[in-house]
């Protein structure tokens, strides 16, 4: 198959691997408003979320999260629709400073109506729907990708088979010149020396100690005790013994690269190389902030099953075991499982889901696209008190 990537370019010199029209709620009472455009569009996408404005001690997440998710360069252009909350416009100004393609805004207030919003926003919906298809793709440098890794679901065979193959593709997107980014700070709690050890400078694997150091504290407070709370009952299920054996095995799905920093919750992604970012363990949460981080193609190991995707990313499904992967075939893009049935070796698997990245990334449909799994959670960190 051709090696060649192409995109769609942005005036920002950022490049979207797909070309959406996102409806975008600012407040939870758009949330059904903004999925009744989407779903009687020409095909735009639509979220929906529980947030209504609120300033509380999770205000500035939020705000970086939404306008980081509107300005992902994979959106050709962003319908906002508002309903006056304080964060609004610092959402849409924010947005524009990381350079958001196209943005509009609808106002309930100004329009007067839901139905008038729905009516009004429908035909703007589509006008730009028609303009996103008339884009062609370019030619487009590896920089163009920035990877997400993501697993849930793990398994015995998660660090045998799926996540070192998921980090023998990173290594070699990272070696062409790709950004590639390894979350879940719950997920690495044990092993977080030994990716410290491959950070290109000292400061940076400080980083990554203090970041899961700082997670602990988080929660030690409350008296849980996390390491001790891991691996859960579904990973057990799996197979899985113990937090180590489970932080070790994820940790596999960023290869061998050295760390060129640390990323806090839906930071921007530099255009190259490999990074850690400080998110949850929760799947939709990371993945939230995955995007609002302007990544823009997942790879999402698991060794249970999970249908898990993203309105905005194409989200490719990579199984740990073939048990699983023949029993829900709609759902797994590519069986890593091959590789524990002796049929494929780890690299050639590896070199299938680089492979299927680049293909992803051209413009092929992943499973959970095809199923419109669009999910989509704000990510919170404090009590919701308002200040």
């Amino acid at each position: 198959m051709s090696k060649q990537l192409t995109a769609f370019a942005r005036a920002d010199e950022r490049w979207g691997l797909r070309n959406h029209v996102l409806i975008l709620p600012l407040h939870s009472a758009l949330s059904a408003t903004a999925r009744k455009i989407a779903d009687e569009s020409d095909g735009a996408v639509a979220v929906s979320h529980d947030w209504s404005g609120e300033v509380d001690g999770d205000f500035d997440r939020i705000i970086k999260t939404f306008s980081g998710f509107a300005a992902n360069p994979n959106n050709y252009a962003t319908v906002f629709i508002t309903i006056g909350t304080p964060g609004e416009l610092l959402i849409i100004d924010l947005a524009k400073k990381l350079g958001i393609n196209k943005a509009e805004v609808l106002n309930v207030a100004e329009l007067g109506s839901m139905s008038k919003i729905a009516g009004a926003g429908l035909k703007i919906a589509n006008s730009l729907v028609k303009e996103a298809k008339a884009q062609s793709r370019i030619s487009a440098p590896w920089s163009a990708i920035a990877l997400g890794q993501e697993c849930g679901g793990s398994d015995a065979l998660s660090g045998i088979t799926a996540n070192p193959a998921l980090g023998v593709a990173s290594d070699r997107l990272v070696e062409l010149g790709a950004a590639s980014v390894l979350g879940e700070t719950t997920e690495i709690l044990g092993a977080e020396h030994l990716l410290a050890a491959r950070a290109i400078t000292p400061e940076i694997g400080a980083q990554i100690i203090e970041t899961v150091a700082r997670y602990e504290r988080s929660i030690n407070y409350e008296g849980i005790d996390m390491r001790g709370a891991q691996p859960s009952r579904g990973n057990i299920e799996g197979g899985l013994t113990t937090l180590e054996e489970k932080s070790l095995g994820a940790a596999k799905k960023a290869g061998s690269a050295q760390f060129s920093g640390v990323l806090e919750y839906a930071d921007q992604v530099p255009k190259s190389g490999l990074y850690f970012m400080d998110t949850p363990g929760h799947d939709t949460e990371q993945l939230t902030g995955f995007a609002a981080g302007g990544i823009n193609v997942v790879v999402f190991t698991t060794g249970r099953g999970t249908p898990t995707g993203s309105a905005i990313m194409p989200t490719i499904k990579l199984a740990t075991n073939t048990t699983m992967a023949s029993a829900i075939p709609d759902l797994i893009d590519l069986n890593a499982g091959t590789i524990a049935d002796g049929i494929k070796t780890l690299a050639e698997v590896g070199g299938e889901l680089f492979d299927l990245i680049l293909a992803v990334a051209n413009g092929q449909i992943t499973k959970a696209e095809r199923g419109l799994h669009h999910e989509f959670s704000l990510s919170r960190m404090y009590n919701t008190v308002i200040k």
